[in-house]
């Protein structure tokens, strides 16, 4: 069985929780090793920009 990553990029932290929540509901074949997590800031004129990401490190059960 090959280990598998699956990385996630939102621009907010709401919207990343709800898409690993949807694809690990999708995807409940899957064993769930590690999830690796960051956050980063730039700024752009005037304007914050934030960037939070994770990936996830797996297996699938089927394979």
């Amino acid at each position: 069985m090959m280990i598998q990553v699956k990385v996630f990029d939102e621009a907010h932290e709401d919207d990343l929780s709800e898409a690993i929540n949807a694809y690990l509901a999708e995807n409940s074949n899957i064993e769930l090793f590690d999830i690796k997590y960051s956050t980063a800031i730039g700024i752009d004129k005037e304007e914050q920009l934030y960037c939070f990401s994770a990936m996830l490190i797996y297996r699938d059960k089927e394979a």
